[in-house]
Parts: structure tokens; sequence; C-alpha cells
């Protein structure tokens, strides 16, 4: 019964990160083809600044998976728990994963509205990119050394201590707005075209769809890894 619930739980994970890439799929297409197109006088690439339907909401979701990296690394670092170490490592891959896209989009608009994919003076650009590179050293690393106590706590210790990124990166634009534009959502300042805020608020619920049915079912699949390993290791135990 317990092995029905857990690939219940696996199978409910993947069907809700598919009704989340669905929905990403959908808010791409409306971006690019429905919704309409900012002024002319306040981008050069007007058609360019479409991605932003993309480009903000993986933002928000990769922000979302630093969150859950930050919990899960806490959580296991002062009480070893399993639970939170499947939900480190499945947010750090959820951040990468999120993290690149934003990352990509974000150099295709730089590339038409600047002139150059990115701009190393900018501090929200550099920051977000140091958060996508942690959560790449937390994946790969993690994959490239054996599992244990003191390998965990490492790469814990790294994910709390890389989460004072995250409000950085959020106010960054705020404290040195250099060319990164600042801040359209929920502020004063900011404002959106109606049919500009239908396409963005599906892309936010979709990427965070998405974000939470990938770390659902990355826990999973991490909780059958490691009892894999576990199997391995009893049956060279016994072989020897």
């Amino acid at each position: 019964m317990s092995a029905m619930r857990a690939l219940d739980m696996n199978i409910k994970g993947e069907v809700v990160a598919m009704l989340g890439f669905a929905g990403a799929a959908v808010t791409l297409w409306l971006g690019m083809m429905w919704a309409p197109s900012v002024s002319i006088s306040a981008f050069k690439a007007p058609e360019a600044q479409r991605i932003f339907y993309w480009h903000v909401p993986s933002a928000w979701a990769a922000m979302i998976a630093f969150g859950l990296l930050f919990v899960g690394s806490i959580y296991w670092f002062f009480k070893r728990s399993d639970w939170a170490w499947r939900l480190h490592v499945a947010s750090s891959e959820a951040g990468l994963a999120t993290g690149l896209m934003c990352v990509w989009s974000g150099c295709i608009w730089g590339a038409a509205e600047w002139g150059v994919p990115w701009d190393w003076t900018d501090v929200r650009l550099n920051t977000f990119a140091i958060l996508t590179l942690l959560s790449l050293y937390l994946v790969m690393g993690r994959r490239s050394q054996p599992d244990g106590v003191e390998t965990r706590d490492t790469f814990a210790a790294f994910g709390m201590f890389g989460f004072a990124l995250v409000p950085l990166t959020y106010i960054a634009t705020r404290l040195w707005q250099i060319r990164h534009p600042g801040p359209v959502v929920a502020t004063s300042e900011g404002s959106l075209n109606s049919d500009m805020s239908i396409v963005l608020f599906l892309g936010a619920i979709s990427f965070t769809t998405l974000t939470v049915g990938y770390v659902m079912a990355g826990m999973r699949l991490t909780k059958l890894e490691m009892r894999l390993e576990e199997l391995q290791g009893q049956y060279e135990e016994r072989m020897r």
C-alpha cells in the first residue's frame, strides 16, 4: 500500500509539472502572437520585449526554487532529515532549469535592446547569474561526489548562504538601476496594459506550477535513487 501511495505521489508530481509546462507554452505563444507590443519610443527593439512574458515568470519561478532550496538546506543542516535533503536536491535542479531559462531569455532581449547580451556592470544580472551558477555547482557537485553526511553538509551550507543573494537580486534595480529595467509589477511607478497583465499572470501561475511539480517529482526520484544506493551497498557487503 505504501508503494502504491509513493507511486501515486510521483505521478501527481509529473502531472503537475506537465500542466505547468503546457501553461508556459501557451504563455509564450500568447506573448509572441496576441499580447500588444510596447511603445517604440520606450524600447529600441519593441518586438524583442515580448520575451518578457517568458523571462519574468521564469525569474519568479527561479526565486521560488531558490527559496525551497534554502528551506531544504537549513532543515537538513540542523535536523538531518532525509526529506529535507530530497527537497534540497530537487529544488537545486529546479533552480538551475528556471535560472537558465531566465538567463537565456534575458540574453536574447539584451542582444536586441542593448546590442550586447550581457552587461557586467548591472548588479541584478550578476547576482542572478551567481545564483544560477550556484545551482549548477550543487547539481554537478552532488553527482560527482559520494553521498554522505559531510558531503550533504557542504552543499547545504552553500544552499543556505547563497540564499542571501535572493533579496539582493530582488531589490537590485531599486538600489542600482543601471540598464536592467526597473520593476513594473506591484509598484506605484509601474503599470501594464490589461492584456499584458493577463499573459504575465498566466505565465507566473504556469511557471510556479511547473516548478512545484518538478520539485514533487524530483523529491520522489531522489528517494528512489537513495534507496537504490542503499540496496547496492547492502549487496556489496554481502558479497564480501
